[in-house]
């Protein structure tokens, strides 16, 4: 084998090797960092809204067992079922959380629904019979456990995206957002509420409003006698 030959063999290894080992180069210069977390954070956001519908499910009973105790609350009921309504009615997907507008109309939407909710769940306090009851507890058990679960997915997904937003941001992360992965944008985070800074108030000593009661005309008051005239001095 002649030199030619040689040095043609070598630049066909050396190509073979560079196609080889150049996806696994590529690799560890983070490459593929940010579709990872990407999908991680998209995967969170998911389970966002699976608590959230979760919740929006709990509704209808609730507030047909607190109507069955406490129908004179008409504000309340109607308030949250107006607001669960609305909430269900913002429609998401995964360019939600890229989109600040709607990401924060669908956060005003369920951080409204929670108001509501704290709300109704004062009210219940003030009808024994309504705590007492098993199909009322066991709603109420379930609707604590998933705030509680809430809580928990949006924490989550709040880590998981400013991992993303971080490295997207960073470099090595920040030049294959401007080249190889252009279509990489910022995402939204949950931010804390004012309202969720303070616990409800619950009055423990008020009581149910009572029914209005008709009251009939009263009768006329006898008018007040006049004053006796004051006695002439003695002369």
């Amino acid at each position: 084998m002649g030199n030619s030959d040689l040095n043609a063999l070598k630049t066909r290894l050396g190509r073979v090797a560079l196609i080889v080992l150049a996806p696994l180069i590529m690799a560890g210069c983070g490459i593929n960092t940010i579709p990872t977390k990407d999908e991680r954070a998209k995967a969170q956001w998911a389970e966002v809204q699976n608590q959230y519908q979760r919740r929006a499910d709990l509704i209808p009973n609730l507030v047909a067992t607190v109507k069955g105790y406490a129908a004179q609350e008409r504000d309340v009921l109607v308030a949250v079922t107006a607001a669960r309504a609305s909430a269900t009615q913002v429609k998401v997907d995964a360019s939600t959380i890229t989109d600040p507008v709607a990401f924060q109309k669908f956060q005003a939407a369920q951080d409204n629904l929670s108001g509501v909710l704290g709300r109704l769940m004062v009210i219940s306090e003030r009808y024994p019979d309504l705590k007492s009851n098993q199909n009322f507890m066991a709603l109420q058990s379930q609707l604590e456990g998933t705030e509680n679960r809430i809580t928990i997915a949006r924490r989550d997904y709040n880590e998981a995206v400013r991992d993303y937003n971080t490295e997207i941001r960073t470099f090595p992360g920040a030049m294959w957002a401007g080249t190889v992965h252009r279509w990489a944008k910022p995402m939204q985070t949950f931010q804390a509420t004012a309202s969720a800074q303070s616990a409800p108030q619950v009055d423990f000593n008020a009581a149910p409003p009572a029914p209005a009661v008709s009251v009939g005309p009263q009768p006329a008051q006898a008018p007040a006698a006049a004053p006796a005239p004051k006695a002439a001095n003695a002369q």
